[in-house]
């Protein structure tokens, strides 16, 4: 005799599914809006032989990518952290206006803030290009005590008989020569008196340039522009990035090469997509160590 089973599922109320709906959208704008206005810190480290003892535990902070937002009133999200990590040097990698919406003087307010903190550094990137207006925010940086690297380093000496070079680059853009050889040029430029043992530090907006860096024997290089790829994918990094197209190599973190590395920093502002999703603001913090 055969029997049968009512396996009939009960349905969700329709009340309930619509007040899960509801619970799941909520929630995912609370993430969106907290991944967009709050800031992370993220650290390294970076160790090597050429790094003199007395720079041991030396740190720096890289803030790149502002694009005028303003996260907390004064950038206080920015500044409150910053002073709280005490750097002994501060790096601006680029992008620290938005051509499509540039408002300086917002983005001044962040070096009035950090200007006694640390010696701060910048160089451009494309969108300080873009703007045909670097003579004035060049200027405007100057006049705040910025050291602004226009293809050019610095030996820094803290210590007697004890030095690192840092130095920077102007972003591409400002070149009529393709990316990798105005980069190149620029580099030789930039540490051409600097002797070939001494560590050398590189600012340089654009993280897709690594190979270059890393045959040009940079021992560090400070980049951002990928904006972290915009929408990051657990597991699988970022979504695009300007030079680099969908899945970008090099969008976050430290990356290796020939004895190279790349810090390469998410940033805190956006600028032709105004969102991010699992990607937050991010100061970088790097700690050089030696090497005995």
């Amino acid at each position: 005799m055969k029997t049968t089973t009512n396996t009939t599922k009960k349905k969700m109320p329709l009340r309930r599914k619509w007040f899960f709906i509801l619970f799941i959208l909520v929630l995912l704008c609370f993430v969106v809006y907290k991944g967009n206005t709050t800031v992370g810190v993220t650290h390294y480290e970076i160790a090597s032989d050429k790094i003199p003892a007395n720079y041991d535990k030396y740190t720096i902070v890289q803030i790149s990518d502002l694009h005028d937002a303003e996260l907390g009133e004064n950038h206080s999200h920015v500044v409150d952290r910053v002073k709280m990590i005490t750097p002994q040097a501060i790096f601006i990698t680029g992008d620290f206006i938005d051509s499509n919406r540039y408002d300086l003087e917002k983005s001044l307010i962040l070096i009035e803030e950090l200007q006694f903190v640390a010696p701060i550094y910048y160089v451009t990137g494309n969108h300080e290009i873009a703007t045909q207006d670097m003579d004035r925010i060049k200027g405007a940086l100057e006049d705040l005590g910025v050291r602004v690297l226009s293809n050019e380093a610095d030996v820094i000496t803290l210590f007697p008989d004890s030095s690192i070079a840092i130095g920077g680059i102007e972003d591409p853009l400002a070149s009529e020569l393709e990316d990798d050889e105005a980069v190149k040029i620029s580099i030789e430029q930039a540490f051409e008196n600097i002797p070939d043992e001494m560590f050398k530090v590189l600012l340089s907006h654009r993280p897709e340039q690594f190979d270059v860096y890393a045959e040009a024997g940079i021992d560090v290089t400070f980049s951002g522009h990928a904006h972290g790829g915009q929408f990051r994918i657990p597991g699988i990094g970022g979504l695009v990035s300007p030079g680099q197209g969908w899945f970008p190599k090099y969008s976050s973190g430290v990356h290796e090469k020939n004895g190279s590395d790349l810090v390469v920093s998410r940033g805190l502002g956006n600028s032709i997509i105004p969102v991010r999703l699992f990607n937050q603001p991010e100061i970088v913090v790097v700690t050089l160590r030696t090497i005995e």
